[in-house]
């Protein structure tokens, strides 16, 4: 009996998974507006907003949908998903997704003063290596909805940590990004925003 309740949980999850993708043609479409901060293919020409080709479409739909409920702030994206309905999520993210970033650069010398901390933290002050979600290529974890991080821009990094630092972004699950990000410096954030920016 638990054997049947758990393949029928399971073939449910997949339908539930498969109701929910969006269609990439149609995501390209509807991008014509998302053009002008992130670019046509999501790889933003501007620091100041993110590049989201390649990001994982989860994680761009769970953004998207807490820019509408509010739970992530900001006053332009607001504005932009205000009409938004849930099947247009779902196909922007998932052409955006279809889409490839393009790398970043590091020095030599920052790459070296920053592996060890992004690899495994610092124990003395209780910091998590940044691997445990992120991965050593920074590429994210698509179930978990954690973020690919690697290829972004080294400045929308440090302000997304700056902005976790100060609860000025609180949408992390479970605040965990705020509690570590309070135990970072400015010197390591600045570090760790240029090296992961740079991770292959």
């Amino acid at each position: 009996m638990n054997k049947l309740l758990v393949a029928v949980i399971a073939v449910l999850g997949f339908i539930n998974v498969a109701q929910a993708q969006g269609d990439i043609e149609a995501g390209k479409t509807k991008s014509t507006t998302c053009v002008a901060c992130h670019g046509a293919d999501g790889n933003s020409p501007s620091n100041l907003y993110p590049k989201i080709a390649g990001q994982h479409a989860s994680y761009l739909v769970k953004q998207l949908q807490e820019f509408k409920s509010g739970d992530r702030e900001d006053p332009i994206m607001a504005g932009m998903v205000a009409g938004l309905s849930e099947q247009d999520m779902e196909d922007l993210s998932a052409y955006f997704a279809s889409q490839t970033m393009t790398p970043e650069t590091v020095s030599p010398e920052v790459a070296e003063a920053a592996k060890k901390f992004y690899m495994g933290g610092d124990l003395d002050r209780g910091i998590p290596g940044c691997t445990a979600c992120h991965g050593p290529r920074g590429n994210g974890l698509e179930l978990a909805k954690f973020p690919k991080i690697s290829g972004q821009h080294p400045a929308y990094l440090k302000s997304q940590l700056e902005k976790f630092r100060s609860n000025l972004r609180h949408n992390a699950p479970n605040g965990m990004m705020k509690d570590i990000s309070a135990k970072l410096s400015d010197t390591d954030i600045e570090l760790l925003s240029e090296y992961i920016s740079a991770l292959h």
